[in-house]
């Protein structure tokens, strides 16, 4: 038997911009050592896995390395290839079953607004030799469910940053978010974010990063709709909406590669 498998660039409104994540459509559950070895296959930051579940889909994410509880642009995809293929309708709302709870996608025009938890992250001491790898001093350290979140002096000190993948690989976290208000418009925030911990370096995009990034940026500029950029090589771009313990994610998505996944 063989599977429906996109490739989705999410995030992004031209090709091989924002997110890739592969998406792969099943009939039925498979087990998580399969999926596994598919998404180290697909080598790509996430790969999705949905089968329909409870009137919706259940949404599993897996890197090439690990299960993640819960992952923005490769649900974004999901969500997109669901509407694009005709397995939802034109307005209805995708529900997706998650370790995370339950995450919906809606419609909005060409843009797609995801409904995720927010995540705060207090403030923090940071670990030994951290700031050293981030190679600016933070004006704040913050620690969130998942991850360190870094605001930085300047935007020009978030792209700047370097830090070696092997080191930040050691802290017992999933990833390193850095982040600073933009420099100039449109945007009001820029990030990066360095996950090697879970088998992804840089991640181009991060909508998860952004269910902290979201709570935290609207207490600091006393606003809830931000406009936010994801400053990697690939870039892209994200509305965030803070609505109390929800953060709603906006992007686009396109679809780059669709076929059949033969080896079951």
């Amino acid at each position: 038997m063989s599977l429906d498998l996109y490739q989705v660039d999410a995030f992004a409104d031209r090709p091989f911009a924002g997110n890739p994540a592969a998406v792969c459509l099943l009939p039925e559950p498979r087990d998580a050592e399969w999926m596994q070895a598919v998404a180290r296959e697909m080598n790509l930051s996430e790969t999705a896995f949905l089968h329909p579940q409870d009137g919706g889909w259940s949404l599993r994410w897996f890197t090439p390395a690990i299960e993640v509880e819960l992952c923005g642009h490769a649900t974004l995809a999901s969500a997109h290839v669901l509407w694009q293929s005709g397995r939802l309708g034109a307005g209805e709302t995708a529900r997706f079953h998650t370790l995370s709870g339950l995450l919906t996608a809606e419609q909005q025009g060409e843009w797609i607004e995801l409904d995720f938890p927010a995540r705060t992250a207090p403030e923090a001491e940071p670990p030994d030799g951290l700031v050293d790898l981030i190679g600016s001093p933070p004006v704040f350290v913050g620690k969130s469910r998942y991850d360190y979140l870094l605001e930085l002096p300047s935007e020009a000190a978030v792209r700047s940053s370097a830090p070696d993948p092997r080191r930040l690989a050691a802290l017992p976290v999933r990833g390193v978010i850095v982040t600073a208000r933009a420099a100039a418009g449109p945007y009001d925030i820029v990030s990066r974010f360095f996950a090697p911990a879970s088998g992804v370096d840089e991640d181009p995009v991060t909508g998860s990063a952004h269910c902290t990034l979201g709570p935290y940026w609207a207490t600091r500029l006393g606003r809830p709709e931000l406009l936010a950029y994801q400053a990697s090589a690939r870039g892209g771009v994200l509305r965030v909406r803070v609505a109390g313990e929800r953060v709603k994610l906006g992007g686009r998505a396109i679809t780059v590669l669709e076929g059949r996944l033969l080896a079951d």
